[in-house]
């Protein structure tokens, strides 16, 4: 007696069970948002921005109150002003991405879910990729939001003193984007930190350190590689490439706005090659 075989279903037989991009980026996207540390680190981040720009934009009318009569300022002094106020809250909100930058990746070590990640993704790099380009763009979008919510804070309190800025000049919408830009790219230089160390405190102490400590360090060496050093640290560069576009191009250490810039994917390119080779060599 012969057993006759079903034949599959043509549905059945065209479904491919390769695992694309697009899903990969989707399963980090869910991962991502599930995420409680994200929903409260974005919050804090968005919290931050409107609440040193109003704190920023009373002391500066404050400060103001009895002096010069402000509303009639060139109208560079009044962007420098209110952009000054918009984007003072993104010298905090580095540190808040920095460390979601590095708990992206290093909590799925501590959990030991990057085995589950790296079984449904084999060849490593992709999920890495995706983790990279989710980071980015949920970053840049929460601080594009900060940013120009703050934007509109400073701008309400500005304007009891007849000062404004349109959010159309270039010295502000192109702020206003830097300073999204930075805190997206530190997120992902703190991605690229986490995977190479693979532990939250590691990680966290290296970004920080990076950040906070080193500038500090450097300004106090009276030797003049270490002043000729600090222009090229990730905080100097990220920090001038927004203000630097407030000022017209030049910040105050000389580079203007894309050589700033260059310096700062220059430190999160490393951070990412850095991550790419030790996740293709070592063992999850």
């Amino acid at each position: 007696m012969t057993t006759i075989t079903p034949a599959a279903h043509p549905s059945q037989r065209a479904r491919s069970t390769t695992l694309s991009f697009g899903g990969v980026l989707r399963s980090e996207w869910i991962k991502l948002r599930s995420l409680r540390s994200t929903v409260w680190s974005y919050l804090i981040v968005i919290a931050l921005s409107l609440g040193m720009a109003l704190i920023m934009s009373f002391s500066m009318v404050n400060g103001m109150s009895g002096g010069a009569d402000a509303s009639g300022a060139p109208a560079d002094q009044q962007i420098a002003l209110i952009v000054q106020s918009s984007v003072f809250g993104v010298y905090f909100g580095q540190l808040v991405v920095g460390v979601l930058g590095v708990l992206v990746i290093s909590g799925e070590y501590t959990t030991g879910m990057i085995r589950s990640t790296l079984t449904a993704v084999p060849k490593r790099l992709p999920a890495l990729a995706a983790k990279t380009v989710v980071l980015f763009t949920a970053t840049f979008l929460i601080g594009l939001i900060s940013t120009v919510g703050a934007y509109v804070a400073s701008s309400l309190v500005f304007s009891a003193d007849g000062v404004s800025a349109s959010i159309a000049e270039p010295g502000v919408y192109l702020s206003l984007l830097g300073g999204a830009l930075y805190l997206a790219l530190i997120a992902v230089f703190a991605l690229g930190v986490g995977t190479m160390l693979r532990s939250s405190a590691g990680g966290i102490a290296a970004v920080l350190g990076l950040l906070l400590l080193l500038p500090t360090v450097l300004q106090m060496i009276p030797a003049d590689w270490a002043q000729d050093m600090i222009p090229y640290l990730l905080s100097t560069a990220g920090l001038d490439m927004f203000s630097g576009a407030m000022s017209g191009g030049e910040a105050g250490d000389g580079l203007n706005v894309w050589q700033n810039l260059l310096v700062v994917l220059a430190w999160m390119g490393a951070s990412i090659v850095g991550a790419a080779v030790l996740l293709k060599r070592r063992d999850a």
